[in-house]
């Protein structure tokens, strides 16, 4: 079993309009927008990032706003929900909130924790979960203070037609099973980005997902640094898992592989980060690109949609 895994690093989306991404998640949640940059295989389209004050790992959000991405059809084989940590008595507040600017907002208990379920305008699922001990501090701005800034992800959910084998990676991956109830089983790392929670839904009959816009992409964990990332892959590799070469994320560094279930795992590294070429206290400003992508400049900076701050 794994000792590596620090719980979530990051979730990466797509959404189909990159201007009401950014205004949804830096005005309507107050997360910081950390990074402004481009996908990597298609730089003609952003990879926003959004986070705490510095992007710390387990509190980023991440997007591929594609214009012209159909939305998503909902199913098995993906990441159902997402779920981010607020203060406890936090949730009137959001229900307010959200109620004007998401939607399909519910409250609902979930083993134990109060709970306010929602949707982007894509029919992405989140959810905001009152969690007592969490210390982390999240942003403030934008009507929101500390008493209710969302503080970073607690975990998410992944809807299967058979969790049998992703339970198996899980504990694997260091996971130890918690609790079960009905057709949802969680698993929960220690010593984590406190992003540590996963939930396991089983809908046998359910039909497989099909990507979109208000789909997850991949859902990344996270590890320290280069050298455990590496021992984690071979790990992967020796248990016969097929896992990508290390990839450089410019502020962090990646390797993926697909689940049985088939969703995409990333293996992302705490370092270097977010301030790596930019100052804390203009993250997310400028258009920052991947050397290999710096020539097309003039046509990205007049081409890329305005997002506003």
């Amino acid at each position: 079993m794994l000792n590596q895994i620090k719980g979530l690093h990051h979730v990466t989306s797509i959404a189909s309009d990159a201007a009401e991404n950014n205004a949804f998640f830096t005005q309507a949640l107050g997360l910081r927008r950390v990074k402004k940059t481009v996908n990597f295989d298609a730089p003609d389209v952003y990879h926003l990032y959004y986070g705490d004050e510095v992007g710390n790992p387990g509190s980023v959000m991440t997007y591929f706003p594609f214009s012209d991405a159909a939305r998503g059809r909902r199913g098995t084989g993906e990441v159902g929900e997402s779920v981010f940590s607020v203060p406890q008595g936090s949730l009137g507040f959001w229900g307010d909130r959200l109620a004007v600017a998401a939607e399909k907002v519910e409250a609902v208990d979930h083993f134990g924790e109060r709970r306010l379920r929602f949707q982007t305008a894509d029919g992405e699922g989140f959810a905001l979960s009152e969690i007592a001990d969490d210390t982390r501090q999240g942003w403030v701005g934008n009507g929101i203070d500390a008493e209710h800034a969302i503080r970073g992800f607690h975990g998410a959910s992944m809807r299967l037609q058979d969790t049998g084998a992703m339970a198996e990676l899980l504990q694997f991956m260091g996971y130890e099973k918690v609790d079960t109830k009905d057709n949802v089983t969680r698993f929960a790392v220690t010593g984590g980005t406190g992003a540590d929670t996963i939930d396991l839904e089983t809908l046998k009959s359910t039909p497989h997902a099909s990507q979109g816009a208000g789909s997850v992409h991949h859902i990344a964990f996270a590890v320290e640094n280069r050298a455990t990332q590496l021992e984690v892959r071979k790990a992967l590799l020796d248990t016969g898992y097929q896992v990508t070469p290390v990839i450089d994320r410019d502020y962090f560094w990646a390797i993926y592989f697909r689940t049985p279930g088939g969703i995409l795992f990333e293996v992302a590294t705490n370092e270097p980060g977010f301030d790596r070429d930019e100052d804390r206290a203009h993250l997310g400003e400028a258009l920052k690109l991947p050397v290999q992508h710096e020539k097309l400049r003039p046509f990205l900076e007049q081409n890329l949609q305005p997002l506003g701050n």
